[in-house]
């Protein structure tokens, strides 16, 4: 299969699925999650192929290409010459590690969304998203890049604004009252919200153009110009939008709250690793010299997040609200160890975009579950759901504990390096940063008191906690890789020590 048919081809097999098996619409979902995991084992071919390059009949200029930059080139396609840009596409070791995650949780998603309502839209938005998510990180050429960002709203759109939780939102807006479902407001939220910011990164990248002349960020960074501020605030806006970073985080918790578990999945696991990946790839490794300058920015905001965020999550009762603001603190961690610059940092930052991607899921889909079975969002209205529902409150009491930093699972691995990598660069007094352990210990630890454990309360009494097989599957495999890549971490630094050992640090 040709790489740029990963991209464009979900575009037609999603029409095509869809037409095809309305009258029919489970099997829908056997053709999402065949798709998926073909794209998994591409993306692993593919990591392979970076990864030892020596076992592959690569072209000898292919190969010392390989060697000398760390991408494998997959081809230039749609080259309009009068405007100087082709779809240039080629990935490294990170590129192909949010490849695998993206797959991987997208492969997930469909067993927990196997009893989902009208199936064959549903699952055809699905394979529409792959498409644009897997250009995003496939792609080294600045403007297909935004144009595979903007194109990964439209399906998210839809996911939020139809399959999202029921309700009513009033807003004022010149003394006008206006009523809106409130899934279709936060959809809208999120649209409008990440494309405005979007389009300050769209004019960095144009202002990057006009400054050099090349759309390639492997031939932007060899002409190696001085960046002025504005390109690099510009460019910085758009991902810690997207991260998010405080205090632009505000579109996440409505858009969590309102969409199904599945797209939370989703927009948790990948859409705000658009962000993170955008500030390792455009910031820290194609403008370094700027970012230096501007990396105690960086720290602040990221601390700002993470500390913010969580006291948020202390003080909430809304199960699924408290797991967003979660999410949102975690987050500002990546930011931290991104602003190091230094090979540990990134590669502590990668790790923790993964390790926040499978610890985040479980917690996700377990509290829109418990949801849809109690009929509540409020944790004080739960109690007692350990004994009529002890699967699904073992594994939401494993993902809380990686949450919060308990060793022997994914979330100690990830905040002890990051705080490691943090005070090499900063010094001493950045360890403050540890603190957000004792706070995510607050807030996960306050939930399971209020939700899993205590009295029973009527409403918990009177559900009926029934859990179908392929959701219990995907919940056992996001704990297997919890704590298997907790107790096994090298794996990852494997493929991160490959993705930054071309970055030269500082």
């Amino acid at each position: 299969m040709v790489a740029v048919d990963i991209i464009f081809a979900p575009i037609f097999l999603s029409a095509l699925v869809y037409f095809l098996t309305r009258g029919a619409q489970h099997i829908t979902k056997y053709v999402a999650l065949a798709w998926f995991v073909i794209l998994f084992i591409i993306s692993l071919n593919w990591l392979n192929q970076i990864m030892h390059p020596e076992n592959y009949a690569f072209a000898p200029e292919i190969l010392q290409y390989i060697k000398a930059t760390g991408f494998l080139p997959l081809g230039e396609f749609l080259s309009v010459p009068a405007f100087g840009f082709s779809l240039t596409l080629q990935i490294d070791a990170l590129s192909v590690a949010m490849l695998l995650l993206t797959a991987g949780l997208l492969i997930l998603v469909v067993f927990t969304s196997w009893e989902e309502k009208n199936q064959a839209a549903y699952f055809s938005l699905l394979i529409l998203f792959s498409g644009p998510i897997f250009g995003v990180f496939m792609t080294t050429n600045v403007l297909w890049f935004f144009m595979f960002w903007e194109l990964t709203l439209v399906p998210m759109l839809f996911l939020v604004g139809y399959w999202g939780a029921d309700g009513v939102e009033v807003k004022k807006v010149f003394n006008i009252e206006i009523k809106l479902p409130s899934k279709v407001y936060a959809a809208i939220k999120f649209f409008l919200y990440t494309h405005v910011f979007a389009m300050f990164m769209f004019v960095g990248f144009f202002l990057l153009f006009k400054q050099t002349g090349y759309w390639d960020i492997t031939l932007i960074k060899e002409a190696a110009l001085a960046t002025p501020a504005l390109i690099w605030w510009l460019m910085f806006l758009g991902f810690a939008a997207k991260l998010p970073a405080f205090p632009f985080h505000t579109w996440l918790p409505d858009a969590h709250v309102q969409a199904p578990s599945s797209i939370s999945v989703l927009l948790a696991g990948v859409l705000l690793k658009m962000g993170a990946y955008g500030l390792i790839r455009f910031t820290v490794e194609l403008l370094p010299a700027t970012t230096a300058k501007f990396a105690m920015w960086m720290v602040v905001l990221g601390l700002a997040t993470t500390f913010f965020a969580g006291l948020l999550a202390v003080y909430e009762r809304h199960i699924k609200k408290m797991v967003a603001y979660s999410s949102i603190s975690h987050m500002g961690l990546v930011v931290v160890a991104v602003a190091t610059m230094s090979y540990d940092g990134l590669s502590a930052a990668l790790y923790e975009m993964i390790g926040h991607a499978l610890v985040i899921s479980p917690l996700f889909l377990i509290a829109g579950w418990l949801h849809h079975k109690t009929h509540t969002w409020y944790m004080d209205e739960m109690g007692g759901i350990m004994k009529y529902a002890p699967y699904a409150s073992t594994i939401f009491i494993l993902a809380g504990m990686a949450a919060l930093g308990l060793p022997g699972t994914m979330g100690f691995v990830g905040e002890l390096t990051i705080i490691i990598s943090s005070v090499k660069a900063f010094g001493w007094w950045i360890a403050v940063i540890a603190l957000a352990g004792f706070i995510s210990a607050g807030y996960i630890i306050w939930a399971v008191r209020r939700a899993i454990h205590g009295e029973p309360s009527e409403i918990v009494k009177k559900a009926n906690f029934h859990m179908s097989f392929p959701e219990k599957f995907a919940l056992a495999v996001f704990s297997f890789l919890i704590v298997y890549f907790g107790v096994n971490p090298q794996p990852i630094f494997d493929i991160a020590n490959k993705a930054f050992s071309f970055f030269g640090g500082m």
